[in-house]
């Protein structure tokens, strides 16, 4: 291929001057550059208000900061149980922090330039095959994607999963080009490090990475099935090093881990981040999440009742992605996405039926066509998962737009059917998103029309065009139809934007609950809802936190020569504790007291020897196990040893009237909790 056809199939064409040519180039990188300097803007603009993000990640990684064995083994609370997910994520956190010095934007920074660099990654990866436009298109698609800023403005991990899969897309697409090994290894260990970010989140990728390695790369076909059998030994080798280091460790010289009933990471990472996700069975919603009580409701399949489950995310089905709790965070552009891969597959297609190798732009639509129905299966039928998981469908999303506009304006030019997708599309599109806003109060009185008329003007205009061309005058695009379509394509970004710089513009904290964007209309405990964010849910606090400086008080003015200032049964409870003091905290029971930290004999033990006197557990007396209580099971056992051995300390003693009721120690979505005071003579 000469260069000439090289420019024009990256859609450039060359007018035979060289300084034509470099103004094109110089167009394409101021373009790049504003694009990377909004996604930077969203992302970074005012992050200082998102305070700590989510609270029981902030300070697990204040406690890591304290120890080496906390640090390596992801203790949540003093050392005696960790965080439920594996530890990369949150080491680089702690980098972040030990380097700036622990505060919420220090912990929050990784993944904001994360977001930023993975919209220069896809720019790159788009750019290769399909040009530069193709790239600018899917890159803007990428960083305004409002689930992409809410997560990048969060010290939930999300982020950094998405980038290291975007890392791993490359190393794939290197190895599919040479067909050599190494670059396959690469890419299957730069998957098992996100699996050390996320767990089974990062393999949702993997899919999409096989069926390319195994159909396009430039190698026997007996040597692609070996080269997928050694990456996947480093796959696993990289993905479970750290498990089986814990594993392999004592459990007296380890943190119980959290969220497992086995004290086990494989049990961690293949039950409650694996199947319990899918099947929406389990736990009380991980992390942010939780109704009432911290507990869940099962029906049938799906989770109800807490985070994670149909409350904030809908019943399962092949439209979930636009429906009123996902459709605002992913799912403005997901129509666009799957009518560019219909079209630049078709198109492809008939230029020649495939052939093996693929080239450059098969590959490429192989790997996001993949990626993308992959993830929007997984996340159309899974029972329980919070909604900025679907961060992982969005690089798919953003790369198909850029795609599939590429094709159909191709489709535009020439004569044929084919020719009317485009302004059609524009219009179907504006439907769409005037559906999607309809559920937002308000919104559709000005961003409604715009979009509407824009895409309307757009399409009528390249109707005109089209009806020029049907007639059989074969032409080149004119920068007036190029600059029409650019309008209408823009107009398309206009509502992912706005819900995108929500959280910018508006007061932060989104907390454990990570969305962006204006609450829905119909949020009040039923299906369409989930709160808006920072609205004091478990794992949030907004920006100071959510700690009773009262309470804080009263146990340090009474502690006496106790080593632990606190023991908790809950991280909702301990983490504010955490975040403002210096203190040692005990979490007896895990994220939502599931967890059999501690047996009575364990806790009968600490009391004795004076290491912790105050206990924050469900208040034994007003509960009488009804919701506000503790849930069943072996947990249970040690907050039973303190109601029954410890005595209880007047709630007006250390809960100040403006915590009562709040989301924080002592009341709240945990219900009522009580404060009990256990003295080694008493015990």
């Amino acid at each position: 291929m000469n260069m000439t056809q090289e420019l024009i199939r990256k859609g450039i064409r060359p007018s035979g001057k060289a300084s034509s040519l470099a103004l094109n180039t110089l167009w394409y990188w101021v373009a790049l550059a504003t694009v990377l300097m909004l996604s930077a803007f969203l992302n970074l603009f005012r992050i200082t208000q998102e305070g700590w993000g989510n609270s029981y990640y902030s300070a697990a990684v204040k406690n890591m900061l304290t120890s080496w064995s906390n640090f390596f083994f992801v203790s949540f609370d003093a050392g005696f149980v960790s965080v439920d997910k594996p530890p990369l994520g949150l080491w680089i956190q702690a980098a972040s922090a030990w380097l700036f010095g622990f505060q919420g934007w220090a912990l929050l920074l990784p993944q904001a330039l994360a977001g930023i660099l993975s919209v220069a990654l896809l720019y790159y990866l788009m750019q290769r095959p399909f040009g530069p436009v193709a790239g600018l298109l899917a890159a803007l698609a990428l960083a305004v994607t409002p689930t992409i800023v809410a997560t990048s403005r969060n010290n939930t991990m999300d982020m950094l999963v998405v980038l290291t899969v975007l890392v791993a897309a490359w190393a794939v697409l290197r190895a599919v080009e040479t067909g050599r090994l190494r670059w396959l290894l690469l890419c299957t260990a730069v998957v098992g490090l996100g699996f050390n970010i996320k767990m089974l989140q990062a393999f949702l990728v993997l899919p999409a990475f096989y069926l390319l390695y195994l159909l396009a790369a430039r190698t026997s076909f007996r040597r692609r099935l070996w080269h997928l059998g050694a990456a996947t030994v480093v796959l696993a080798v990289v993905s479970l090093s750290w498990a089986v280091a814990v594993e392999l460790t004592p459990e007296a010289q380890r943190p119980f881990v959290g969220s497992s009933n086995s004290n086990s990471t494989l049990e961690l990472a293949v039950s409650y981040n694996g199947v319990e996700r899918v099947l929406g069975v389990g736990g009380g919603g991980g992390p942010g999440g939780g109704g009432p009580g911290g507990g869940t409701q099962q029906v049938g399949f799906i989770q109800g009742g807490g985070a994670g489950g149909f409350n904030e995310n809908g019943l399962p089905s092949p439209v979930r992605l636009l429906n009123q709790q996902l459709a605002g965070q992913v799912g403005w552009l997901v129509p666009l996405a799957a009518v560019g891969l219909l079209v630049a597959g078709w198109q492809l297609w008939r230029r020649g039926r495939p052939r093996l190798p693929l080239d450059l732009q098969q590959q490429a639509l192989v790997l996001w066509g993949t990626w993308f129905g992959t993830a929007a299966a997984y996340f159309s039928i899974a029972g329980r998962f919070h909604r900025y998981y679907t961060v992982m469908l969005a690089p798919a999303i953003a790369a198909l737009v850029g795609i599939g506009l590429r094709a159909m304006w191709k489709d535009y030019q020439r004569p044929g059917w084919r020719g009317w997708l485009l302004p059609l599309t524009l219009v179907g599109m504006a439907a769409v998103q005037v559906y999607i806003l309809w559920d937002y109060e308000g919104w559709p009185l000005w961003i409604g029309p715009a979009i509407s008329g824009l895409c309307l003007l757009g399409a009528g205009i390249l109707a005109a065009g089209r009806l020029k061309i049907g007639r059989g005058a074969r032409t080149s695009s004119s920068s007036l139809l190029a600059g029409v379509t650019a309008v209408g394509v823009l107009a398309l970004l206009i509502a992912p934007t706005a819900w995108a710089s929500y959280n910018t513009f508006e007061s932060g904290g989104g907390g454990g609950l990570v969305a962006v964007g204006p609450r829905p209309i119909a949020t009040d405990g039923g299906p369409g809802g989930g709160g808006p964010p920072g609205d004091g849910r478990p794992g949030g606090g907004g920006p100071g936190g959510s700690g009773d400086t009262t309470l804080i008080e009263y146990l340090r003015a009474n502690n006496g020569d106790a080593e632990y200032l606190v023991a908790t049964d809950r991280a909702m409870s301990a983490s504010p504790i955490i975040l403002n003091t210096d203190e040692k905290v005990i979490n007896l029971t895990g994220f939502e007291g599931h967890d059999p930290v501690f047996s009575a004999e364990e806790i009968s033990g600490l009391v004795k020897e004076g290491a912790v006197r105050f206990f924050m557990v469900p208040d034994g007396e007003a509960e009488a196990r009804g919701p506000g209580g503790p849930p069943g099971g072996s947990s249970d056992e040690a907050v039973t040893w303190v109601q029954d051995n410890c005595e209880q300390v007047p709630q007006e003693e250390w809960q100040s009237p403006e915590a009562e009721g709040q989301g924080g120690p002592g009341g709240g979505p945990g219900g009522n909790r009580a404060l009990y005071s256990c003295t080694a003579g008493g015990a």
